[in-house]
């Protein structure tokens, strides 16, 4: 078996800035840690909720508030790094320095399935910090293709960080002496997938386009595909993106009725931003429906996008569905 090159020798090769490997090391040090923590579930007492709410007004989890701790304080603490926003905090948090880099994180994704043991993760962005001064809650409203790296650490029957900075996507896993070792050097999405990710549940409040696109794919051979799909849903954005990039297909997290002042429920700067660079990277598509997520321009630190991403010829799909109204 050829030996595996861990985390550390991979970003020697990148032409990343020194300052961004640092603070993509920091992170990934930090995603080690928090592997444990969530590992340790009930024996460490970490499950069930807190018993308060976030800034989304969504019940926090004893991990939620733990792992926004851990990469808070390590963010916080690395040179590179001017300001911070997390899904956990109201506004951003500054560290008084000058330059470098912002990062946004939501700390754990897939807070639902916390206490029953279903796959979790960490999502973060890396964006240009201005220069000559401390960053304010303005200079983080950056469309995603600013992005200087983006990944997420996938919490699961293995560890595992996914990454992209300069161009591509590669995958490390986490080995049991808290090494990260490249096991995946090119991720790449194919353009076509039998495979569609959605929450049914909420079918019946979908606008027409998405309802008309989930029907042609569940009429299956005998439907307008003209074949069959097959339909998967984890409930935690970071695993179903995570199968998308192994092996294909399409996951949306539309608008929907329920609340109609809401354009949609994933947060564009921590979730759908990294995710949509990623996913581009690796050859696939992330879009609202019709416009790709990485040129939205942001307008508040927890803004709410639609989301649509994957396989290319799905998500095109989808926005000739949208188009046709």
């Amino acid at each position: 078996m050829t030996a595996l090159i861990d985390l550390a020798s991979h970003l020697a090769g990148d032409p990343s800035s020194p300052a961004v490997k640092t603070v993509v090391t920091e992170i990934a040090a930090a995603c080690a840690r928090i592997s444990r923590v969530v590992a340790g579930g009930a024996i460490l007492g970490n499950l069930g909720a807190a018993g308060i709410t976030n800034v989304q007004d969504e019940e926090q989890k004893k991990l939620d508030i733990l792992t926004n701790d851990l990469l808070s304080d390590a963010l916080k603490a690395c040179d590179p790094v001017a300001g911070i926003a997390s899904e956990e905090l109201e506004h951003v948090e500054t560290t008084g320095r000058q330059g470098g880099y912002l990062v946004t994180f939501d700390p754990l994704d897939g807070s639902s399935n916390i206490d029953v043991n279903v796959s979790v993760g960490t999502i973060f962005s890396i964006l240009p910090a201005p220069e000559g001064r401390e960053p304010e809650e303005a200079d983080f409203l950056q469309p995603g293709r600013h992005q200087v790296g983006a990944g997420y650490a996938v919490y699961g029957p293995q560890t595992m960080l996914v990454l992209t900075l300069t161009s591509g996507v590669v995958g490390f896993t986490l080995s049991a002496d808290d090494k990260w070792l490249l096991t995946h050097a090119s991720s790449t999405i194919p353009a076509d997938t039998a495979e569609f990710a959605i929450n049914m549940s909420n079918q019946r409040h979908w606008a027409p386009p998405i309802r008309r696109y989930v029907d042609g794919c569940l009429a299956g051979k005998e439907g307008p595909r003209a074949k069959n799909f097959n339909m998967r849903w984890v409930a935690s954005m970071v695993a179903d993106v995570h199968r998308i990039l192994m092996r294909g297909g399409i996951f949306m997290y539309p608008w929907d009725a329920r609340e109609p002042g809401k354009p949609g429920k994933l947060r564009l700067m921590y979730e759908a931003n990294p995710m949509a660079l990623i996913v581009e990277r690796a050859g696939g598509k992330a879009t609202d429906g019709v416009t790709p997520i990485l040129d939205l321009a942001p307008s508040k630190l927890h803004q709410r996008v639609p989301v649509v991403l994957g396989s290319a010829n799905e998500v095109d799909q989808v926005a000739r569905e949208t188009a046709a109204g």
